[in-house]
């Protein structure tokens, strides 16, 4: 009886030291991740299908947070704008300001050390600035493209508005804190303010930036590059994105984009990959867990989540017609109704266990046409919809699929035709 005693009493201790193992074990912040079925151990996340712009997971997506160095993304675009407009050439030079100087020698922060009296090409400052983040090499991008800085964040303002991005706020083209910057940030912004963006609003800067500018990848997939090789200047550059190959979290497929840390934005990524046809983008803010490598463990989760659990699949063929509106009326024409289409087919990536939980809407534009009608007329377009659980959409904000339009072309009836038809609904019209 003791011995059943004392074991039953032995069971409950062991249960009890079991139970609070398990609670010391969880990280920090570990509440708001219990909620999230992929268990993310970040404040924010989003997955998105880089073709189509199909947003395949988000967590908090929409709230303002700190983003640090993926800033860079933006002064990346612009910059590749401008090279693209001929504003800015690849061996441009530069001379360096007493301001990026004195950012330039502070070792505390991700630089390559610039010379006062040195000049530097723009590739150099670009591939410093992408491989590196190295933000002296930033601001020295921003002061070769607006002047200044201070008038630079005019130009990230306004490129933010044209890609649509929401919540933005940009007080530097670095991403660091202002108060890092000695003092010398840009007018009008507050010593210690900091950039922030929704999770949401970094993918789609990542996918604007992809679609646009997709040699960005060129550079951006460097795992390693010398800054000034063969110089006194030369300095090691190893790239942030630990993803890359050859890297200590290397992951299959990985060739970009953007890290980005300070104290109050923590560790944020902004990670691509491709496999195959596909290619994927994902963004982790405010990870917790091991530094610099918290990360890298959320996007590899994301990742894994996307390959391994989506494909893409044809929702609509091209051509389709809907059962419920194969015709529209066509006031004047040789033929009283046209035929209406899909243009093309709608496909996009989708969870393999809810393919079949896609359906297609036709919503019509133009209810009818007036001859003459040229065939491909737009008179509508293809709305996608999931008939139970969640779907995010896509980036853009858009459920929007396929354009729908006339299948061939109606001419106008003689004017015979349409007096006869004049006279016809006269008559009607009196009985």
């Amino acid at each position: 009886m003791k011995t059943s005693r004392k074991s039953k009493i032995f069971s409950i201790m062991i249960a009890v030291v079991l139970m609070f193992s398990m609670f010391a074990i969880l990280p920090a912040g570990n509440t708001a991740s219990a909620a999230d079925n992929l268990g993310l151990h970040a404040k924010a996340a989003i997955l998105i299908d880089a073709d189509s712009g199909k947003i395949l997971y988000e967590k908090n997506a929409n709230q303002p947070l700190g983003i640090a160095s993926m800033s860079k993304m933006l002064t990346e675009y612009i910059l590749l704008d401008a090279i693209d407009a001929g504003k800015v050439k690849w061996d441009q030079k530069y001379k360096v300001s007493e301001y990026a100087y004195k950012i330039s020698q502070d070792r505390a922060l991700s630089n390559v050390p610039l010379r006062a009296d040195g000049e530097y090409t723009i590739k150099e400052l670009y591939e410093a600035m992408a491989i590196y983040s190295a933000n002296a090499a930033t601001i020295a991008i921003a002061e070769t493209i607006a002047g200044s800085e201070t008038e630079f964040l005019t130009l990230m303002n306004k490129k933010a508005k044209e890609l649509g991005l929401k919540d933005y706020h940009f007080v530097n083209a670095t991403g660091l804190n202002n108060e890092q910057l000695q003092g010398m940030q840009p007018q009008g912004t507050s010593k210690n303010d900091e950039n922030k963006m929704p999770a949401k609003s970094v993918a789609r800067l990542a996918y604007h930036l992809l679609k646009d500018h997709p040699e960005v990848l060129k550079t951006s997939s460097i795992p390693r590059k010398t800054f000034r090789e063969g110089t006194d200047d030369a300095i090691k550059m190893d790239n942030w994105n630990f993803m890359l190959p050859g890297l200590v979290s290397e992951y299959k497929g990985v060739d970009g984009l953007k890290t980005g840390t300070t104290d109050y934005a923590g560790q944020c990524f902004t990670g691509t990959a491709k496999r195959n046809d596909t290619r994927l983008i994902a963004v982790v803010m405010h990870a917790e867990g091991p530094q610099h490598i918290a990360r890298f463990n959320a996007a590899r989760t994301l990742f894994d989540y996307g390959f391994g659990q989506f494909t893409t699949e044809e929702i609509v063929p091209a051509g389709y017609s809907f059962k419920n509106q194969k015709t529209i009326p066509v006031k004047d024409g040789k033929e009283k109704n046209v035929k209406v289409a899909t243009k093309d087919a709608v496909s996009m990536m989708v969870k393999t266990t809810e393919a079949d939980d896609y359906q297609a809407k036709l919503v019509l534009d133009k209810k009818s046409l007036t001859a003459p009608s040229k065939k491909g007329t737009v008179v509508g377009h293809v709305e996608i919809n999931k008939k139970s659980g969640k779907d995010y959409g896509f980036i853009d904000g858009s459920v929007s699929g396929a354009d729908v339009v006339t299948t061939a072309t109606v001419e106008k009836a003689s004017w015979l035709s349409l007096t006869f038809n004049k006279i016809g609904h006269f008559i009607t019209g009196l009985f």
